[in-house]
């Protein structure tokens, strides 16, 4: 894997980066995400082609959980992920919130589905609620 913090590799496209960095499976999905404004660059949107150098902020949304990242170090090949993860580094803020919206989702009540098909008085019950008896 390739990265540096001397000038041999000052700017890197978002795109690699993102997906040297392990934050999607393919550099195709970093794209889609980058074009869908799920990814900002220093509180703007961005284009793939954008570069990126040490410092800069990234905001990635993910479902309902946001995550900004610090940018440590630059890298445009995938690698293993213990390596991938000096390439940048969460700030305060974001693990704060990040752990709320996690709680707050895990206060939720869970909706349980039945995944068995239903007998004959339950097709019965379902069949009468579709016409309104």
């Amino acid at each position: 894997m390739r990265f540096s913090t001397n000038n041999e590799l000052n700017k890197v496209r978002i795109d690699k980066w993102l997906w040297a960095a392990r934050f999607f499976k393919t550099r195709q999905l970093a794209v889609k995400a980058l074009k869908t404004s799920k990814v900002s660059l220093n509180g703007q949107n961005c284009k793939p082609a954008a570069m990126v150098k040490a410092g800069d902020i990234v905001s990635i949304k993910r479902g309902f959980h946001q995550m900004e990242v610090e940018i440590r170090l630059l890298s445009d090949n995938r690698g293993p992920a213990s390596v991938a993860q000096t390439l940048y580094s969460e700030t305060e803020n974001s693990k704060i919130t990040r752990e709320k919206v996690s709680e707050q989702i895990a206060a939720q009540p869970k909706i349980s589905f039945e995944t068995r098909k239903p007998d004959k008085r339950g097709v019965r019950t379902n069949r009468a609620l579709k016409r309104g008896d």
